[in-house]
């Protein structure tokens, strides 16, 4: 199989996945392709500008095979932004982390109960070390909103899950989709441009022929072992992370990490 024969097969088991999301969203064809234009020409733009002259809209639509006349209207129509939304997620997963990291937080090694404010320590307190000046009850009604922190009678925070969830919130889950799943193809992508021995790590474990009984005893031991390897990850980061660090000095501003996930698909009907 040559080089387009493999990319086309990549592209179609790429987009089979997504196709079923956005179908399952109710988003059409049309939709998916106008957004797929406006990419195309906002790469070529920022991405592909021909070496030592400056980008023009004739040279986009060459390389993207769009007409001059498309380009010029999606230039003018730029893509929404939606760093509102990946921001509310760092921000949450930010005093998550430090609840169950930061030693002011725990009480016999766990996530130790909060009050709001007044007692010391406070939720307060932890979203102002953890999440800068963002409005505490912002962080908790977001918190609780998703199930990650519950309140009981007498006032105190309790942390319920370790790690920042969307739970039924579908609008989070697609921006997770688009975080995510975009972190994973910058990898990818890297890893094409680069020598061997040069690229970023990139490695995965399956089998094709399991029974369905051995799938809940695989999918808890990548549960537990999983969250245990990015708690260590999540430390080391956050020595270096300026946000945590101030002390900390280096060049530049660089966003780095890790993504472990869990996946299984029927091989009956092959």
């Amino acid at each position: 199989m040559n080089t387009n024969d493999t990319l086309t097969d990549s592209l179609v088991r790429l987009l089979r996945p997504l196709v079923r999301v956005l179908l399952r969203l109710g988003v059409p064809y049309g939709t998916f392709a106008e957004l797929a234009r406006r990419v195309y020409v906002e790469v070529a733009d920022k991405d592909f500008p021909p070496p030592g002259r400056k980008q023009s809209d004739s040279r986009i639509a060459t390389i993207t095979g769009l007409t001059r006349k498309d380009v010029l209207r999606l230039k003018r129509e730029p893509l929404t932004d939606s760093q509102q939304l990946v921001e509310r997620f760092n921000r949450a997963a930010r005093v998550i982390g430090g609840w169950t990291s930061d030693p002011a937080f725990l009480q016999d090694g766990k996530a130790r109960p909060l009050m709001t404010e007044g007692q010391s320590p406070s939720f307060s307190t932890l979203v102002a070390r953890h999440s800068g000046d963002v409005p505490t009850r912002a962080i908790l009604d977001e918190l609780l909103r998703v199930g990650a922190v519950r309140q009981d009678e007498q006032g105190w925070l309790h942390l319920v899950r370790p790690a920042w969830v969307p739970g039924g919130d579908t609008g989070a889950k697609v921006g997770i989709l688009g975080t995510d799943v975009a972190d994973l193809i910058h990898t990818i992508d890297h890893n094409l441009q680069e020598d061997a021995g040069k690229g970023r790590f990139q490695l995965k474990v399956s089998y094709d022929n399991l029974p369905e009984e051995a799938l809940a005893a695989f999918h808890e031991q990548v549960s537990r072992q999983g969250y245990a390897l990015l708690k260590t990850f999540d430390g080391f980061l956050r020595e270096h992370d300026r946000d945590h660090n101030p002390e900390m000095r280096g060049n530049g501003r660089v966003r780095a990490g890790v993504g472990i996930y869990y996946f299984e698909e029927s091989r009956a009907q092959e």
